[in-house]
């Protein structure tokens, strides 16, 4: 064998453990760095009674519900509108139809079950130590795994009403049924979810602000921070324990006093 050749040999039988060994080496770096985050998280919660949780789509994600924003959520799926269109005010009014073959197919997901995250947090509301849930999700998941303090700030699919008379509508009447449907009045019947072009409920809001205004620990999780004026939310909050948990930064994460980037009903599961 040429030398060139019985060097380059002996260099990659050499270099190719030592490379094995840093992966290695990086891989148990990074999972001890994790457990320490996790076991900061922890030390905050059980010291404290005051918790507010801040959640996006990434909390029912791993429930099986699809994240609009995400490289596999709905708006990266083709349709004969965009979902952006199809769940606009305007687009209700004009193409109702449209909308709720849309809405039937693609928002409800009755059969969805609480995660970890869900649950962990109902836990720690019955604890005394979770006093209020803030969601951008419309599932109705924090309610299905016990938390009472709920502030939905997208509404939820839940909850149904007629446009006319006012007449509230169970979600099972709308998942069921074909075409728009329709009150006994003869009115059409709307989801209580705030679609595009309409403002949130300033109830909500207002709850929502006082409640992480006054906190000492802010969990946000499962969230991109790109919905306003929902995100916005955040920036009321005024302690010194501003946790992030999403799989992937957020422009949020450099303000954070904790981010772990990371499944959340992952972490959760270990709290």
């Amino acid at each position: 064998m040429p030398l060139f050749l019985r060097a380059l040999n002996h260099s990659a039988n050499h270099s190719a453990v030592p490379n094995t060994l840093i992966f290695n080496s990086l891989a148990t770096k990074g999972a001890n760095i994790m457990d320490e985050k996790i076991a900061k998280l922890k030390e905050w919660i059980d010291g404290s009674d005051n918790i507010v949780f801040f959640g996006g789509a990434g909390v029912s994600t791993e429930s099986g519900i699809p994240d609009f924003r995400s490289v596999d959520g709905l708006y990266n799926q083709q349709y004969k509108y965009p979902p952006e269109t199809i769940l606009s005010h305007t687009f209700f009014l004009s193409e109702t139809e449209e909308f709720y073959r849309f809405y039937r197919t693609k928002m409800l997901a009755l059969d969805a079950k609480p995660n970890a995250a869900h649950l962990k947090l109902a836990e720690w509301e019955r604890e005394g130590k979770c006093r209020a849930v803030v969601t951008q999700n419309i599932d109705g998941l924090h309610q299905k795994a016990g938390s009472k303090e709920v502030l939905e700030l997208h509404g939820s699919v839940l909850r149904n009403y007629c446009m006319r008379c006012r007449k509230p509508y169970p979600v099972e009447d709308i998942a069921k049924g074909t075409g728009i449907p329709r009150c006994s009045c003869g009115g059409i019947i709307k989801p209580d979810v705030v679609l595009y072009e309409e403002g949130l409920d300033s109830y909500t809001i207002n709850k929502s602000v006082d409640y992480i205004s006054k906190a000492d620990i802010l969990i946000i999780g499962g969230t991109s921070l790109a919905v306003y004026p929902a995100a916005g939310l955040i920036d009321y909050y005024r302690g010194n324990k501003l946790v992030l948990v999403n799989k992937s930064p957020t422009p949020a994460d450099r303000r954070a006093d904790l981010v772990i980037h990371a499944p959340i009903g992952e972490v959760f599961s270990q709290l």
